[in-house]
């Protein structure tokens, strides 16, 4: 060995432990993440406070927390685990008191057989601990070392909150009874604890739908979180038929019928904050499958200035809601905000001297000071029949939640021309492509040409994990990309990389991309096809939905592979 490479002599008080197991301070010395000097400060501060080695050596900024993980894994061949990259099975934290979790820094992560479940700590040489945990678990453990601030901060996650059913099913909540019409018996407060835990998760995490996906041998239970769909935990096809059972009794469906596709609505409540399901349930090969869509009661509201548009965009927006009269439409599909957009709107226009009045499908926030319609089918109350009524109620905007069929397009745009202001969304890919899609359902284009204020297209892309997202050096292929004009010579973009904070995907939380297409010549739309109408919106200057997002990326506020997932490779 060169005289370079040999390792610094080790001190005395950090060679072996009883046993011949390396001492923590002789691994870190053979990792070369401490020097001999480090060493010997921190043994001296060790003998004095009575600390922790690794709690020493991370406090004073010379180790990772991880590194010290890894390093007590090595000296106890236990498995590292990084929980950022980890799925977390329900069943299994589920058997963890949040108390116990917090009183012995673990969190059990999966089980690795019948009576082996495979637990998290950050100290593995607690004894004490270990005793413990397999008393209160009451199955046989494996440990594994995870870093003490990843620990803590999955524990966060995974006990956040607690899911109470609201009013006439909230004693459905507390019953020890049977679910399963197929024989397959389970208790049910074990479903009930495990739909709560499950529920509650996916809210904390910021989900708007739950799949729970039942395949040949379990029940998948995934979550659209940000807007991509997130593996949640795996349930064993035992529990199944409790799990869907308790789903559907909770929505007030016919458990016995198996095989009709049925809709429900569950009211719970969050933290104390009230909270509805809408739940669909289809039949699949292997069983009934289960998507509840989160829709919270909103009180607060999203100002004009907080939806992120450019200054441009946002001047063009705030023109056409200020016309007396005239169609503001935003565009998009299902979950792109578009709801919240108008509903910031509303809130700029919501003052003494108008009335407004919204019907909705359904009501997502609750503003004082407006009229709420929600639609209800059942009782013949639809859009179409609602927007009639409302008309005839005098008010001066009008938020229609979405343009469905003809008869409603018509209405709504007849509205449009006599003198009311209205605000709808309607499901097409960009704003020029709008036109053609009214047009499609039987509007007159003469009545479009002269009824539509501004169309707004949208989508959603997710935000960079500040936490970890990482930097580089954009190159001349990415500046190129960006088409952006007064780029600076060492522009720096970044990539997702994912740590426990954002659930390891690299992205926490959403931005929205704006595409803002005032009308100005409304004669050409009467003939004018869709690549017309954009070529058109283009030369006054209009940014498009992927321009809005390169933006975001030179901000370094989204990336470049999420730019593209959401607006496509089209350069426009």
């Amino acid at each position: 060995m060169e005289a370079a490479e040999r390792p610094e002599p080790l001190p005395a008080a950090a060679l072996r432990r009883p046993g011949g197991r390396l001492q923590l301070g002789a691994l870190l010395l053979r990792k070369k993440l401490l020097s001999a000097e480090q060493l010997e400060e921190a043994l001296g501060e060790k003998d004095e406070t009575g600390d922790r080695l690794g709690e020493i050596v991370v406090r004073r900024g010379w180790v990772s927390g991880r590194a010290i993980a890894h390093a007590l894994a090595d000296q106890h061949e236990l498995e590292y685990i990084d929980l950022a990259q980890t799925e977390i099975e329900a069943l299994a934290s589920g058997l963890l008191p949040e108390r116990f979790a917090r009183r012995y820094a673990a969190l059990p992560i999966r089980f690795l057989g019948e009576d082996v479940v495979l637990v998290a700590v950050a100290d593995p040489g607690n004894v004490r601990n270990s005793d413990e945990l397999r008393l209160a678990l009451g199955l046989n453990i494996r440990l594994a070392v995870a870093a003490p601030d990843d620990l803590e901060q999955m524990i966060d996650r995974v006990y956040r909150g607690e899911v109470k059913v609201d009013d006439q099913n909230k004693e459905l909540g507390t019953r020890d009874e049977t679910i399963g019409g197929d024989g397959a018996a389970a208790t049910s407060m074990h479903a009930i604890e495990l739909v709560n835990s499950i529920i509650g998760r996916a809210i904390q995490d910021g989900a708007s739908d739950i799949h729970f996906e039942p395949q040949a041998n379990d029940l998948i239970v995934r979550a659209r979180i940000d807007g991509v769909m997130r593996r949640m935990t795996e349930v064993p096809a035992s529990m199944q038929a409790a799990v869907t059972g308790r789903l559907k009794v909770l929505g007030e469906l016919d458990i016995a019928d198996k095989r009709a596709a049925q809709d429900g609505r569950v009211s719970i409540r969050y933290g104390g904050e009230p909270m509805d399901l809408r739940m669909a349930v289809l039949p699949t090969t292997h069983g009934e499958q289960v998507v509840l869509r989160i829709l919270a009661r909103h009180t607060g509201m999203i100002g004009l200035g907080e939806l992120g548009m450019s200054a441009e965009a946002e001047e063009t927006f705030l023109r056409a809601i200020r016309q007396p009269y005239g169609a503001v439409i935003t565009c998009g599909p299902t979950g792109s905000g578009k709801t919240t957009t108008l509903y910031a709107a509303l809130d700029l226009l919501n003052d003494e001297g108008r009335v407004l009045m919204t019907i909705e499908d359904p009501v997502e926030y609750q503003i004082p000071g407006v009229n709420q319609i929600e639609v209800h089918r059942k009782s013949g109350l639809t859009f179409a029949r609602g927007l009639s009524t409302i008309l005839r109620s005098d008010p001066d905007v009008l938020l229609v939640g979405e343009i469905r069929d003809e008869e409603t397009a018509r209405i709504a745009i007849t509205a449009a021309l006599t003198g009311r202001l209205v605000l709808t969304t309607l499901h097409t890919n960009n704003a020029a492509s709008s036109i053609a899609r009214l047009k499609d359902m039987g509007v007159d284009a003469g009545l479009l040409t002269t009824s539509i204020n501004c169309i707004v297209a949208q989508r959603l892309a997710r935000r960079l994990c500040l936490e970890c997202r990482e930097p580089h050096r954009a190159t001349e292929a990415e500046r190129e990309e960006l088409g952006l004009e007064d780029l600076p010579d060492d522009l720096s973009l970044y990539c997702a990389k994912g740590c426990v904070l954002c659930a390891g995907t690299g992205y926490l939380g959403r931005v929205a991309l704006y595409e803002v297409m005032p009308v100005h010549d409304r004669t050409h739309l009467m003939e004018a096809s869709t690549e017309e109408i954009l070529a058109a919106a283009l030369d006054q200057g209009m940014t498009t939905l992927r321009q809005d997002g390169m933006r975001r990326c030179a901000a370094g506020i989204s990336s470049l592979d999420e730019i593209r997932r959401v607006t496509g490779d089209r350069l426009l």
